[in-house]
């Protein structure tokens, strides 16, 4: 319906887990049927967007390694900048993953969050 119902300022990729627990607090609304605006989005959040079934993700710089997992994972995407690598860690630690769950524990425990 084009209507924004969650927003974050946080830093790295902790707006998506606060956005996981969004969804899971408001299990009304069906992932797959969202769109997600992130201003920023390397291989981590194409991974956090794969694992929590979102399929449309607009973005104003995508990462190479970002664009190889929505192909993977057949999500909509599009972009204003595309660039060869974000500058994170998190980049290099999965440019080889393409499991998402495998990701989304890694980067559970790299938040501090298991």
């Amino acid at each position: 319906e084009n209507r924004l119902i969650f927003q974050s300022d946080k830093k790295w990729l902790y707006p998506l887990f606060d956005f996981e627990n969004f969804l899971i607090e408001n299990n009304s609304y069906s992932p797959s049927e969202l769109m997600v605006y992130d201003k920023i989005v390397g291989r981590a959040a194409a991974l956090m967007f794969a694992y929590l079934n979102i399929k449309t993700v607009r973005t104003t710089t995508m990462s190479i390694r970002a664009r190889q997992i929505f192909k993977h994972y057949k999500i909509d995407f599009e972009c204003e900048q595309e660039v060869d690598k974000i500058s994170c860690r998190t980049e290099e630690i999965l440019q080889n993953e393409f499991n998402a769950g495998n990701a989304y524990r890694i980067l559970k425990s790299r938040a501090g969050l298991l």
